[in-house]
């Protein structure tokens, strides 16, 4: 099922496979092009390589979406999850006239996990430019919970984070005001991007038209535009297509108030050696 179609700006696809260098990363998407950025930068260091293999194993093939197509429909039932390899991902809730947007996904990030306890979503996953996700069949995941302890509480992160990542936006709803909340999101996505060895430099490539950023920020279009606007003459940044151009990302995240920790990477709140 496709939802109303909007014409979009590209986005890059998936990354080229990374090569391995002296530093001995165990998670090069080269091993693992399903999964090789799952938890990366956060957790993926302590997994060990039969860790890492058996993740790799609970993908049982690919599967292509276009824009605006439906990955999960709210209510429908689920046998699988989805870790999401290229592209990125909405969640949404929508009314008879209207939709908000309540989350983002990148790559390496399984999409849908909480459905495998909770069978339904309360809200639908809809493809944001092309995507590409892997199939995980809860069966294998009860698999993992009988003889991979460790890499169950790995999973159990995961969806704590994507609880950590839903409250700074609803503090971010609550405190900031429209400039600051577009901001707010491109350095949250430029971080989490970072994480997984995608940093972007000076540009920042997204799929998002305005009326994205306007359902992601509670907002109108016309607010969302006069934002945008701000945004460029206060010299912080330019969005032009979805992409937003910048010659300072320190300056950015000063003005959105963007403290990355709770992403849980680099910074206070990472996980230490002795997680597992």
């Amino acid at each position: 099922m496709k939802l109303t179609s909007i014409e979009r700006p590209a986005l890059v696809g998936r990354r080229a496979p990374r090569v391995i260098d002296g530093s001995g990363d165990p998670g090069a998407p080269r091993d693992y092009p399903m999964t090789g950025d799952f938890l990366a930068g956060r957790l993926r260091g302590q997994l060990d390589d039969e860790d890492l293999s058996f993740i790799e194993g609970l993908v049982n093939g690919e599967r292509a979406f276009a824009d605006g197509d439906l990955l999960v429909e709210r209510g429908q039932t689920l046998d699988s999850a989805m870790i999401l390899t290229s592209g990125m991902v909405f969640r949404e809730i929508r009314t008879e006239d209207h939709r908000y947007i309540v989350g983002l996904h990148v790559p390496g990030e399984i999409i849908n996990l909480h459905g495998f306890a909770l069978g339904r979503l309360d809200h639908s996953l809809v493809a944001v430019g092309n995507v590409m996700t892997g199939e995980i069949p809860h069966r294998r995941i009860e698999r993992l919970m009988q003889q991979r302890p460790a890499l169950t509480r790995a999973l159990w992160f995961a969806t704590l984070l994507d609880a950590a990542i839903h409250r700074k936006w609803i503090q971010m709803l609550e405190q900031l005001d429209a400039p600051r909340r577009i901001a707010h999101i491109y350095c949250e996505l430029q971080a989490r991007l970072s994480l997984s060895g995608r940093p972007p430099a000076r540009a920042l490539r997204t799929p998002f038209t305005q009326q994205d950023l306007a359902d992601m920020c509670g907002i109108s279009a016309v607010h969302a535009n006069r934002a945008v606007c701000k945004l460029r003459e206060c010299e912080l940044a330019e969005i032009r297509r979805g992409t937003l151009y910048t010659n300072d990302w320190d300056a950015l995240r000063e003005f959105a108030q963007f403290d990355p920790s709770y992403l849980y990477g680099d910074g206070p709140l990472k996980p230490d050696e002795n997680w597992a």
